[in-house]
């Protein structure tokens, strides 16, 4: 997965295709995050994996028919720790997702427009999303004060 801190995008195409990039590290964090899971948590996770899914497709289709260049999405990601159980799925779920928040947060500075309220759409989403992850799993505080930014 990649890293909590990103450099500033020297593009837009840029920081597309990082979040890009960081949608494909989601995409496969949700697969050892959802078997540790179960009922509400596991429908939550498949949901989640769904929407960081329909993300990358948006990403692939814009960046290909925009003239960008498509970044490759790799074999497999090295997680930040073990996923062994319930607690840590849970976990690894708040920092996917407070990860990917921090790669959107990047699109807007360099974004105007449609794709700026995309980006806005996405942080937000992913922030809230983070705040269940914490709620599920009792971490407190359950929010951060600038969702996408380093702590």
């Amino acid at each position: 997965m990649n890293g909590p801190f990103i450099n500033a995008p020297t593009s837009p195409e840029d920081a597309i295709a990082g979040a890009l990039t960081a949608e494909y590290a989601a995409i496969w964090a949700y697969g050892p995050i959802g078997v540790r899971l179960d009922g509400a948590e596991r429908k939550a996770a498949v949901e989640a994996e769904a929407a960081h899914r329909g993300r990358r497709d948006g990403l692939v289709v814009q960046l290909s028919t925009g003239g960008g260049t498509v970044p490759p999405d790799r074999a497999g990601y090295a997680l930040p720790f073990p996923v062994t159980d319930r607690a840590s799925a849970l976990r690894l779920a708040v920092e996917v997702e407070e990860r990917t928040a921090a790669f959107w947060r990047a699109v807007l500075p360099a974004s105007t427009g449609a794709e700026r309220d995309r980006a806005l759409a996405a942080l937000v989403e992913y922030a809230v999303r983070a705040t269940r992850w914490r709620r599920s799993a009792g971490i407190t505080p359950l929010t951060v004060p600038f969702p996408g930014r380093p702590g």
